[in-house]
């Protein structure tokens, strides 16, 4: 394979750095991480982990805030994230193994504020960065593909095997083995075993 026809000079020797940087990315995150292309932001090191065969695209960005003192991102083995995904966590978000996300992906189990979540609500006169945080657990199955520029809200669970179509907003919890997409993301196919066949609900 010829990696300079692939990436270029200046690709290649990013590549490069970014192989090596990785290695001692291994080294903190105790796990045998593929690649993490630089740059890269991550905030609250401690309180994520990270599975085996990890690989990142460029500008990945990962905040963990815990409420508590417990690991708040936790990654299964074998993901791959594209470029510019942003994870958010102060509670819980759970990416299973297997899990292909594309680029520009936005998932976060926190909102500024409460929209009628418990019966509460803030007023939108208060100011955005100064409202209690409201919080709910986020699960990614495995074997799940999010497609580009995708966004995942708190409190929502995508089941094993499940589709996440091209910028999609997730606000509710999508089964196992289905297709799902727009905004607010709607389940509009399901696999069925029977047939192998992915087909219209």
């Amino acid at each position: 394979m010829n990696y300079i026809k692939i990436y270029g000079v200046f690709g290649l020797v990013r590549l490069l750095f970014s192989l090596l940087l990785t290695q001692l990315d291994k080294i903190y995150f105790g796990s045998s991480i593929r690649l993490i292309r630089r740059p890269v932001y991550i905030r609250g090191r401690k309180y994520i982990s990270i599975g085996n065969g990890f690989t990142s695209g460029v500008g990945l960005r990962m905040d963990a805030f815990p409420i508590g003192n417990n690991i708040c991102i936790e990654i299964g083995n074998n993901v791959e994230v594209n470029d510019y995904v942003h994870i958010g966590a102060i509670q819980s978000v759970t990416i299973g193994d297997n899990v292909l996300i594309a680029s520009k992906v936005f998932i976060s189990d926190h909102n500024h504020g409460h929209y009628g979540t418990k019966n509460r609500h803030d007023s939108p006169e208060s100011i955005p960065k100064e409202r209690e945080l409201s919080y709910a657990p986020v699960v990614i199955a495995n074997n799940v593909w999010i497609g580009e520029s995708v966004s995942i809200m708190p409190g929502v669970t995508i089941g094993k095997g499940s589709i996440i179509g091209a910028s999609a907003v997730v606000t509710r919890t999508i089964p196992p083995y289905c297709i799902a997409v727009g905004s607010p993301a709607k389940v509009i196919k399901i696999y069925n075993f029977d047939t192998s066949k992915w087909e219209p609900v």
